[in-house]
C-alpha cells in the first residue's frame, strides 16, 4: 500500500509505503513524492492517553458488548486516533474489576482490538475534596494499596500502563515505586497535594500529571500550591483538555511555556457522549449529561466531567488558542504519549520500521478534517466511504 502526501512533522513530501496488513512502514522517501502533487498532510496515527467512553459507550461498564466496543473504537478511527488508553475512574471495587475485565476481553476477542493499546485507571485513590475530585463519585474514593492494584492489573490481563493518583495520601511514595517496577506510569492528579509531596511522588517515580489545570481547588495559596509546582518540575510531562472548556486560553497558553512542547501532551478525556446527541448519559456510576454547548457536565449540575472533545479538534483548536505549530501539535498527541505512555514503535513518527498508523487529513483555515486512517496498516477510516 502507499501514501502521499506533506509530512506534517518535517514538512517534507513524502511516499509512504507498506505491506497490507502489516504491522511497520516499509518504505518512506522524501524525493519520489515530490511530483506528486497530492496536497493531503500526513501524520502518525494520533495517541489519546485518557478515554472514558466514546459514541454513546461507556467503557467503565461491566456490561458494555464487544459489538458496543467494536463500535467505539470504529468511531475513534474517525478523528484519526489509532492508539488509545480506554480509562477506567473511580467506582466500587468489583465494578472496576469487571470493566478492566471486560476491556481486557474485548481487546483480544475485537479486529481491531489492539488499538487499546494499554488501560489507563484514573483513581479511586485521588483528593476525597470537592472541586481536586472533579466528578469522581466520594463514596468510592480510597487510599492507595498494592494488593488492591494487583487485583486490578490481574483483572486487566496485565494492560494497565497509566495509574492516576493525589499524592497527599500516606503511603504514596511506596505505592507509586511500587507501580514503577512493575512498568507502571504514575500520574499525578485529582490532587491538593503541597509542593512538598508532589516532589516526593516525583522522586518515587511519577511521571505526569493528569489533565493539568483541571480538578482542583477554586482558591490556592499564593506562593506555594499544586499547579506551580507541577508547572516547574521539569521530570513531570502534562496532557491538557483542549476543548475551550477545561482551561482558559491564558492558562494553556503559560502552561505550554511551562512545560514546553516536549513535554506535553494532548488528550481529550472523552465521556461516553462524545459524537452522540444532546442529553443523559452514565459514567462508570456518574449521571452525566451532554449539554448543547458540547460540553459534559454531572447531570443537574455545572461540573464537568470528562468531555466531548475529539482528538482532531483538539490539535485545531491548540493550534489556534497557542499558535503553536501544526508539527509541534502533532508530536503532543503522537511521540510524546507515546514516549509517557511507553508505547513501542511510535517514538520516530513515520520512519521505516516503525508502526504502520497514518493519518491523512486536509487542513483549511485552521480546521483538520480526517481524510482516512490506517491502524497497523489496514485502512480502517476513510471519509470517501464515509459520506456515501
Amino acid at each position: 500500500m502507499k501514501c502521499n502526501g506533506q509530512d506534517a512533522i518535517s514538512g517534507e513530501r513524502v511516499v509512504v509505503e507498506w505491506d497490507e496488513g502489516d504491522a511497520a512502514f516499509r518504505y518512506v522517501d522524501s524525493d519520489l513524492a515530490a511530483a506528486s502533487g497530492d496536497d493531503a498532510w500526513l501524520a502518525p496515527g494520533f495517541i489519546d492517553l485518557q478515554v472514558n467512553g466514546f459514541a454513546g459507550v461507556d467503557f467503565n461498564s461491566p456490561s458494555a458488548t464487544h459489538e458496543e466496543i467494536a463500535g467505539a473504537i470504529t468511531a475513534i478511527f474517525s478523528t484519526g486516533v489509532t492508539r488509545f488508553f480506554p480509562t477506567v475512574i473511580t467506582g466500587e471495587p468489583q465494578t472496576m474489576l469487571g470493566a478492566l475485565r471486560n476491556l481486557a476481553a474485548a481487546r483480544e476477542s475485537l479486529a481491531f482490538g489492539r488499538a487499546m493499546e494499554a488501560f489507563h485507571v484514573e483513581g479511586p485513590h485521588i483528593a476525597p475534596e470537592d472541586g481536586p475530585r472533579g466528578a469522581h463519585p466520594k463514596q468510592w474514593v480510597r487510599p492507595p494499596d498494592i494488593d488492591e492494584f494487583q487485583r486490578k492489573q490481574e483483572a486487566a490481563e496485565g494492560n494497565i500502563r497509566l495509574v492516576t493518583i493525589a499524592p497527599e495520601w500516606p503511603g504514596t511514595p511506596a505505592f507509586i515505586e511500587q507501580l514503577s517496577r512493575q512498568g507502571v506510569v504514575a500520574s499525578i492528579g485529582h490532587t491538593s497535594a503541597t509542593p512538598r509531596q508532589i516532589r516526593d511522588a516525583v522522586s518515587a517515580g511519577a511521571r505526569m500529571s493528569t489533565h493539568l489545570g483541571n480538578a482542583g481547588a477554586n482558591s490556592l495559596p499564593r506562593r506555594d500550591n499544586y499547579l506551580y509546582a507541577q508547572l516547574a518540575e521539569d521530570r513531570l510531562a502534562s496532557s491538557f483538555i483542549v476543548d475551550g472548556h477545561h482551561l482558559s486560553d491564558a492558562f494553556l497558553k503559560i502552561a505550554l511555556r511551562a512545560k514546553g512542547i516536549e513535554r506535553s501532551i494532548l488528550v481529550t478525556d472523552a465521556a461516553p457522549p462524545v459524537m452522540c446527541s444532546p442529553g443523559p448519559y452514565m459514567l462508570g456510576g456518574v449521571e452525566v449529561e451532554l449539554r448543547d454547548d458540547e460540553r459534559v457536565t454531572v447531570r443537574g449540575g455545572e461540573r464537568l466531567a470528562g468531555s466531548a472533545l475529539r482528538m482532531h479538534r483538539a490539535i485545531s483548536n491548540v493550534m489556534r488558542i497557542t499558535d503553536v505549530s501544526l508539527a509541534h501539535a502533532i508530536i503532543m498527541c503522537t511521540s510524546n504519549a507515546a514516549r509517557v505512555g511507553r508505547i513501542p514503535g511510535r517514538l520516530r513518527g513515520i520512519r521505516p520500521g516503525e508502526r504502520a498508523d497514518l493519518v491523512r487529513f486536509k487542513l483549511e483555515d485552521g480546521r483538520m478534517d480526517v481524510l482516512e486512517t490506517y491502524f497497523s496498516g489496514r485502512l480502517v477510516y476513510s471519509s470517501a466511504v464515509s459520506a456515501q
